[in-house]
């Protein structure tokens, strides 16, 4: 094998010059693998406070205490329901109110104080109308239609029939005996 090796320099023994030359290279490799980058090339190291996001987990637990508390309350209430034998409070206690009751109250007030001031300012005054001299004029308006008239006015009224017809449910015999009554009266009418 040292035969076939040829060194770069001359050297008396190629033998112990390919033992050194072996050596020197295993060396150097050694140090390239153990070599440290003089430029440091790694990303910069989050910090503690970045990684662990107190707040984050400080709203969660507070997130799972209210769950849990909700959780608990709901048990109770349904433990309540299952102990009750299912009867339910459905009553209100509380009567509806407005806020602005008041000043409506005021306002329907004073609108009715408007009202009667309109009001009293209406009677107060005297008609412009003339009305008797509308009922007198109508009289004679009526006077004059009698007059005129063929057959009067009143007559025709005192000649109707008070007779009133009963629609109640009666026995057959009534009702056949009203209807012959009818007919009779329709007879007398037309003659």
């Amino acid at each position: 094998m040292h035969r076939s090796y040829q060194p770069l320099k001359p050297v008396t023994n190629r033998y112990l010059q390919q033992r050194w030359d072996q050596n020197n290279y295993e060396n150097h490799r050694r140090k390239v693998n153990s070599a440290l980058p003089v430029v440091d090339n790694k990303g910069a190291r989050t910090p503690a406070h970045v990684q662990l996001k107190l707040k984050k987990l400080q709203l969660q637990d507070e997130r799972l205490s209210i769950i849990d508390r909700d959780n608990r309350l709901l048990a109770s209430r349904l433990a309540n329901i299952v102990c009750s034998r299912g009867l339910v409070d459905h009553h209100n206690q509380y009567h509806l109110r407005s806020l602005n009751a008041d000043r409506r109250r005021e306002e329907l007030l004073l609108v009715g104080r408007q009202n009667q001031a309109i009001y009293q300012r209406i009677m107060s005054r005297q008609s412009e109308y003339r009305r008797q001299l509308w009922l007198d004029d109508w009289q004679r308006a009526e006077r004059r239609r009698d007059d005129i008239s063929r057959y009067p006015r009143g007559l025709t009224e005192k000649q109707r029939s008070h007779r009133k017809v009963k629609f109640a449910a009666v026995e057959d015999s009534e009702r056949s005996t009203s209807c012959s009554k009818t007919d009779t009266d329709r007879s007398d009418r037309e003659t």
